[in-house]
């Protein structure tokens, strides 16, 4: 599902919190790096939109870098020297394989690196030197991808869960949320048992009830709607827990289920039998690192794949570069006011 993104108005957002600096920014030496770390993110924003693919993944990666810095100043769970971020923490490899199948690896948990730092922070997943999640896993967990496969295998895209789905009945006793982009394999299928192989990779998914059938009956199917020709609708249901299930309380339950991207609740999909999803800022922190080393350390290579004349995956490398621009603000501020409430 398409999200409509204001990145000026999460820039205003930012550069007002300068002055009002959050959580433990507020003064000293974290509020320094927190001023000054998000005008030099804005500045190579600012750059990278006056220039082509072959060198915005540099300028949109070391600003999303130097924004992390901001974020882990802002972080109260992060005491001492430990919002200090020191090097990058993760690692791209196999530059000569298929542009999917680029490796990327982590720091373990533990160490300084920014990857690894803000992604304990976040309660983003770490796998260490010994798992590899190739870059089109990663990939295809960032909504603003969604029509922008980097091959023809089967996907684990971002499940939309419509907030605006669950009604204002006070005390109901189920949840129910309409999901979203549910891909057309499971879709097609009709059955439960394809439906429940799927959602394996979506952690948040865990314990539903029940959903929408096509006819009423145990053994019916789930009553799929198509919203396009490549994906599906289904209505889900979870328990609440006993004596609850006000609205207020059906939105909190969803949101301990999902994770945000600018202001709209997913599912997202687990990568390589990790035990959770990634934060979605990390995810694109993956991207984006791997794309900027490629088109840093082996130009010739990264020239071929921006390519239109010659490249499949030109069209897709220039849209999610686009879609950085615009998304990445609103994650950034969305991000900062995560890590900066006080307990």
């Amino acid at each position: 599902m398409y999200v409509q993104i204001d990145p000026l108005e999460a820039w205003e957002r930012l550069r007002a919190s300068r002055s009002d600096r959050p959580g433990r920014a507020s003064s000293g030496a974290r509020a320094k790096t927190y001023s000054t770390a998000l005008e030099q993110a804005q500045q190579m924003f600012r750059a990278a939109e006056v220039v082509g693919p072959q060198t915005r993944p540099l300028l949109v990666f070391y600003g999303l870098s130097q924004a992390g810095r901001a974020i882990a100043a802002a972080a109260v769970d992060l005491k001492g020297e430990d919002w200090n971020l020191i090097s990058h923490g993760i690692h791209a490899s196999g530059y000569h394989r298929d542009f999917a199948d680029i490796e990327i690896r982590t720091d373990p948990a533990g160490t300084a690196g920014s990857f690894v730092r803000l992604s304990q922070l976040l309660q983003s997943p770490l796998w260490g030197n010994d798992t590899v999640v190739r870059l089109e896993e990663i990939w295809d967990t960032l909504p603003a991808n969604l029509q922008y496969p980097l091959s023809g295998r089967a996907r684990l895209t971002p499940l939309y869960a419509a907030t605006t789905s669950i009604d204002d009945t006070d005390f109901h006793p189920l949840l129910t949320v309409d999901v979203g982009d549910i891909p057309d394999r499971v879709v097609d299928d009709g059955g439960r048992a394809a439906l429940d192989e799927f959602l394996k990779s979506y952690p948040g998914t865990t314990g539903y009830e029940d959903f929408a059938r096509r006819r009423v009956g145990a053994e019916e199917g789930p009553n799929y709607r198509r919203h396009n020709p490549d994906a599906g609708w289904l209505s889900m249901h979870w328990q609440m827990p006993s004596e609850t299930g006000t609205e207020e309380q059906r939105l909190e339950r969803l949101d301990t289920m999902t994770r945000n991207y600018a202001s709209h609740c997913y599912f997202f999909p687990a990568v390589a039998d990790l035990p959770r999803e990634l934060h979605p800022l990390m995810a694109w922190w993956a991207v984006l690192y791997a794309l900027s080393m490629l088109a840093r350390y082996q130009p010739a290579q990264w020239a071929n794949h921006i390519n239109v004349d010659g490249s499949r995956h030109a069209v897709p490398i220039e849209k999610i570069l686009e879609r950085a621009m615009e998304h990445l603000p609103v994650l950034i501020a969305d991000t900062i006011k995560e890590v900066a409430t006080w307990p």
